[in-house]
């Protein structure tokens, strides 16, 4: 990354990088099932979700039409969480309790935001970066981080279901430099997975860096990796300059 430019536009992931779920996907699952009989607990959910996640194929549709994505996204979410119980155990009212599920994480107060997320944010902006987001959430991203309140810091949010590419593809980061006319060269990506958000990332030209909170993953050496949003700026701080 050194060998880079000094980075123009930084991208970050969404979910588990900037906000997380309050609490675990596994306990509002199993919280918001309990009224239909479901006794599975928590961690067999959570395990569940995992498993159904890592199967699904990605987010991305023919739909072109806002609505139709719309309709493609809670259809994909559907079948994600009906592989979910059909690992847990199937049950009356499915349907219903899909809806109020997929109608909770919609919701800003589902997430909460990680510490340092605003001030990191506002640094950058302060300092004149261009910021971005590249995600493989859904069409409920664009309310949620409006009602997180920081919607306000990003010039542009490309998410799969509308750029027609997932990660970690490179096509979804190409789709996201070309809405800020910058290079690959000149932008970064931060996100925790080694996989869709470095990997993918390097593939596509940027520079990656993997956000580990809690020393999860096997990091290779030639892998940037930080502890905390905050640690970015100090990364951005000591660039070189070209």
């Amino acid at each position: 990354m050194s060998r880079m430019a000094p980075p123009r536009v930084i991208f970050f992931d969404a979910a588990d990088t900037l906000f997380d779920v309050k609490g675990s996907v596994g306990e509002v699952y199993c919280n918001l099932a309990r009224k239909y009989g479901v006794t599975s607990d928590r961690d067999t959910i959570q395990q569940a979700f995992v498993k159904a996640l890592d199967a699904a194929p990605p987010p991305v549709f023919a739909a072109q039409d806002p609505q139709e994505i719309k309709s493609c996204e809670r259809l994909w979410w559907f079948d994600v969480m009906h592989h979910v119980f059909y690992r847990v155990g199937m049950f009356e009212g499915f349907d219903e309790y899909f809806e109020e599920v997929f109608a909770y994480f919609a919701r800003s107060d589902a997430w909460v935001l990680y510490p340092e997320t605003v001030s990191t944010l506002a640094t950058l902006d302060a300092w004149g970066l261009a910021l971005g987001i590249v995600s493989n959430f859904d069409s409920r991203l664009y309310e949620i981080l409006i009602g997180l309140g920081i919607d306000r810091f990003f010039e542009s949010v490309t998410i799969s279901s509308v750029a027609g590419a997932a990660k970690p593809s490179p096509k979804i980061f190409q789709r996201a430099l070309q809405k800020h006319g910058a290079p690959a060269g000149e932008a970064l990506h931060v996100g925790n997975s080694l996989r869709d958000d470095v990997r993918a990332a390097a593939a596509a030209g940027l520079g990656g860096v993997l956000l580990d909170r809690h020393g999860r993953e096997v990091i290779p050496p030639e892998v940037v990796s930080i502890k905390s949003l905050s640690d970015v700026l100090t990364l951005v701080s000591k660039w070189p300059a070209s």
